[in-house]
């Protein structure tokens, strides 16, 4: 992942325990699950799914806004796993858009600075 950094989440164990014990943040078009890791690095995974956001073609506009987004954010803090969940509304939102979100809910989780 390009995201300054970061490591890439990998695991469905390390998304699993994302969902079930980190903070959630949700918005319109993206939601974020936030929790503290004891990795030293920021670690980050993108969620789509078939149900909610479409077939593949939606699903990689998807993953690709979202990535973008994250991209124009300040350097993540080490120590916290991130899991932005795409929303059907995500594939038509512009990175731009998205990146206020995004930074609102890393604000609040303390991932970044500001």
């Amino acid at each position: 992942m390009a995201i300054a950094g970061t490591v890439s989440l990998n695991n469905n164990a390390d998304f699993r325990r994302a969902y079930a014990r980190g903070k959630a943040y949700t918005a319109p078009a993206l939601v974020t699950y936030v929790l503290k890791n004891r990795a030293g690095v920021c670690r980050v995974g993108i969620t789509t799914s078939k149900k909610t956001v479409g077939n593949a073609v939606q699903r990689n506009r998807a993953r690709r806004v979202i990535r973008a987004a994250a991209e124009m954010l300040p350097a993540f803090s080490p120590g916290y796993d991130v899991v932005f969940v795409a929303r059907s509304k995500t594939a038509r939102t512009k990175s731009t858009e998205l990146k206020n979100d995004m930074a609102r809910h890393l604000r609040a989780a303390g991932v970044i600075d500001g």
